[in-house]
């Protein structure tokens, strides 16, 4: 309870504080009781006036002045901002400044602070508290998110095990079969060596035996052999195999492992999106002038569509024929295979394995090679596949044209079996247009990046399949139409597709701002593929040649 109120609510004298008050002091405004107003009107230097306090004027409640103490601002000065008393405007400090009555100031300021709170409550605050729920609803799902993230690099360690135990067991293997060869080639010299010397046992007992019967017959007939067996067999020398352990480039294993794309942390200001902070890893490779290193001519008559990465220096091709070439950077063709159906293949990608995938339009199938063994992976029912990649987890997305006109859509496969299908934003909206080709490809940080060329434009969506953004060309040259055709990622998590009609690429950031072109005097630029090293293959529609380019 306060100190100067009963639990009557008493009013008490504003001096001693333990007397009903009974006064009020107009110049000092002041409620005080009677022993206190004798002692109050004592005070000659100041002239109160004391009143009943029934009686006391209903005046405003006027500041003191912090530098007249007799007095009461009534005045409020414009130009300093403060309220002021009569005094302080007759003095030099005030003088000329334009003044307003205090009570109208504050009856201003009122208003102001009125609107000040109604915004707090109604807009200002309700926001605060929204982005308070939409971070805990964000860090509740760090835990499923992340978790993915470690799957995946438990998944790609896995492989990694695999692979690195199955070259071990093949190591073993070849020793087993080295040791083996090397017994039998000391058993059949054993063997041989063993059979001589049964042979000369029994000829040395013979002769002691001809020796021990001084038969004239058996001496005059003996042979000697001697001769024959002072040349011993030929030892066989077998030299054990060595093994020679390369020394292990961790920063080339690191890279094929695979790579986590930046964490970008961002500051939201307002509706604008402006980044803060960025922790990246691999390391940041910077953008240099782009220069082709290498060009190969795949030898296709009618036209180069896609490519495939398989090595720093291997790159698999397809064209319009029925023929998927494994060329080198000299143009050297290593492997060739034919498709089930004898039509062009749509699209190829490069598996995490090492393996090449092809999707058949005309048999609507999604086809594995391995071992240049053709194995017929998914078949499609009511859709065609198109263009398909692989991604970290070593599943595929392919992008699918419907047989009725329906938009079309991006199915998630791990092995055969569909996992997830992408096709229509959250409005119900369909993230892509109907029809004609669109290169897919799958980001550092798993969004999935499709190239509509009929929409003429890229677009992004999360892992999750919710539309992150749609990149249209870059706004200075709105002049020029933008007709993306391939598209890839590399280890930074640009964006990087094929400006087939101005002969050019385009490189984006994670987020679709734009960055650079490369157009390295490239000619119809279609299908693309970055290497682990971050090298750039350019498929040229026109010359059927694909370019090797270095661009970070």
């Amino acid at each position: 309870m306060h100190p100067r109120r009963s639990a009557q609510e008493v009013l008490l004298c504003d001096l001693c504080e333990t007397v009903p008050l009974q006064s009020h002091c107009e110049l000092c405004n002041i409620n005080i009781c009677v022993n206190c107003a004798v002692k109050h009107l004592s005070d000659s230097s100041k002239r109160h006036k004391v009143v009943p306090f029934l009686h006391r004027k209903s005046t405003p409640n006027y500041p003191k002045c912090p530098d007249h103490a007799d007095k009461h601002c009534e005045i409020y000065c414009e130009k300093c901002d403060v309220p002021v008393c009569s005094t302080c405007v007759t003095s030099g400090k005030h003088k000329g400044h334009d003044i307003s009555d205090v009570l109208e100031k504050l009856s201003a300021k009122t208003e102001s602070l009125q609107k000040d709170l109604e915004e707090l409550e109604t807009r200002i605050y309700p926001r605060y508290e929204k982005m308070v729920s939409n971070v805990q609803s964000e860090k509740a799902e760090l835990e499923t998110n992340y978790g993915k993230l470690t799957t995946a690099a438990d998944q790609q360690g896995e492989v990694l095990h695999r692979e690195i135990t199955a070259i071990v067991n093949q190591r073993k293997s070849a020793i087993a079969e080295m040791k083996t060869k090397h017994l039998d080639a000391l058993d059949k010299n054993t063997e041989e060596i063993t059979q001589k010397m049964a042979e000369l046992k029994q000829i040395m007992s013979d002769l002691k035996s001809i020796l021990k019967s001084n038969d004239v017959s058996l001496t005059s007939t003996y042979k000697s052999r001697n001769s024959e067996f002072r040349t011993v067999p030929p030892k066989v020398r077998v030299t054990v195999p060595s093994f020679s352990p390369q020394k292990i480039n961790k920063d080339q294993l690191n890279e094929m492992f695979g790579s986590l794309s930046p964490l970008s942390i961002n500051t939201e200001h307002g509706d604008t999106m402006k980044s803060a902070e960025a922790v990246s890893s691999p390391p940041v490779k910077p953008l240099l002038e782009p220069r082709v290193t290498a060009t190969i001519d795949t030898g296709y008559r009618h036209g180069l569509y896609s490519i495939s990465c398989l090595s720093e220096d291997q790159v698999w091709t397809c064209g319009t024929n029925d023929t998927m070439k494994l060329l080198n950077l000299q143009s050297k063709l290593l492997t060739s295979i034919q498709t089930k159906s004898e039509r062009a293949p749509q699209d190829i990608a490069v598996t995490r394995d090492g393996d090449l995938v092809y999707t058949d339009y005309w048999n609507n199938t999604v086809n594995l090679i391995k071992n240049k063994q053709i194995h017929t992976v998914i078949t499609i029912q009511g859709w065609r596949p198109r263009n398909v990649c692989c991604t970290a987890a070593n599943n595929l997305l392919v992008i699918m044209d419907s047989d009725d006109g329906k938009p079309s859509k991006v199915v998630r496969y791990s092995g055969s079996t569909e996992k997830q299908s992408i096709q229509f934003d959250d409005q119900g909206r369909p993230l892509y247009s109907s029809g004609d080709i669109k290169y897919i490809s799958e980001n550092k940080n798993l969004d999935i990046c499709v190239a509509d060329y009929t929409a003429r434009a890229v677009v992004v969506v999360n892992q999750s399949g919710k539309l992150r953004f749609r990149y249209t060309g870059h706004h200075t040259n709105t002049k020029q139409s933008f007709y993306p055709r391939g598209i890839t990622t590399d280890s930074q998590s640009h964006i990087l597709t094929a400006d087939r009609d101005s002969h050019r690429i385009h490189i984006l950031d994670q987020d679709g701002q734009f960055l650079r072109y490369i157009h390295c005097n490239l000619r119809a630029p279609w299908g693309l593929c970055v290497d682990i090293r971050d090298n750039l293959f350019v498929a040229e529609r026109d010359t059927a040649k694909v370019k090797k380019i270095q661009y970070l």
